[in-house]
């Protein structure tokens, strides 16, 4: 059964282990029910987190989000064993942030298909997504979504039936705000950095996702405590492209004692 806390975020307690699950750019917590069941039925707890409801009331940079994030859990009554930290594509760039700050809560971490950093273009990156930004927050809302999975990078496969996509409207403020707050073109490059992550990463990436895959290799080989895993015949959106494959491949990394 889902409990709602924490106004859109998910829960489902299922065993002393916990993933704190954290969704895309233009994406929800709901994208994570069908993982999250599978993570239930391997004993293992999930929490899906409305990102947007940390940019209802004010901006907020990414450097922040990790804190605020980590102040979350950490403030939080836990019995478990365990927490790990999940993020796709624009929620694996935040739980990089999460990662990176002192005395995190997390035990280990999962990164789908992200991005640690641009090293040059981040002007033209800025000014594409303030235009998306646009888009999101004045344009006609069906057709932001349209172009939205159109782009090349996300491939052909469906995130979630468009009825539901349609509910994001009325997030359609923070989903503006995160091309400006959240832009690749405004984040500082991690690579640097990712050094300093020492707890267990599982970074995977879609076989068919080529730019995306020498993203990974590079960052994984970065990462003391990193184990690279590709998704065979998947592109970007691995978690619902190859669903079985990748709760296989959590759940297991999860349960071999990692968390």
């Amino acid at each position: 059964m889902i409990q709602y806390s924490k106004q859109a975020d998910e829960r489902r307690e299922a065993g002393p282990l916990e993933c704190w699950c954290l969704h895309g750019a233009v994406g929800m917590a709901a994208d994570w029910r069908d993982f999250a069941k599978n993570l239930a039925a391997a004993g293992i707890g999930s929490r899906a987190v409305d990102l947007w409801r940390f940019l209802e009331c004010n901006p907020l940079p990414l450097t922040a989000f990790g804190k605020a994030l980590n102040a979350e859990a950490s403030g939080e009554v836990f019995r478990g064993s365990g927490r790990a930290l999940l993020g796709y594509s624009m929620g694996g760039r935040l739980a990089l942030h999460a990662l990176l700050e002192k005395a995190h809560p997390w035990q280990a971490a999962v990164i789908v298909s992200a991005h640690p950093g641009m090293e040059r273009d981040q002007a033209t990156r800025r000014a594409t997504d303030a235009t998306w930004a646009t888009q999101a927050l004045v344009g006609n809302w069906q057709q932001f979504l349209v172009a939205w999975n159109k782009q090349a990078v996300l491939g052909d496969a469906p995130l979630r039936d468009p009825q539901a996509s349609g509910g994001l409207i009325m997030r359609r403020r923070e989903i503006a705000r995160s091309f400006v707050d959240w832009s690749l073109g405004t984040q500082k490059p991690l690579w640097d950095r990712l050094g300093e992550i020492k707890i267990p990463v599982l970074w995977i990436v879609g076989e068919n996702d080529p730019k995306f895959r020498a993203l990974a290799e590079r960052a994984a080989s970065l990462i003391p405590n990193a184990h690279l895993a590709t998704a065979p015949g998947a592109g970007h959106r691995v978690p619902w492209e190859v669903e079985s494959w990748f709760a296989d491949k959590v759940c297991g990394f999860l349960k071999l004692g990692r968390v």
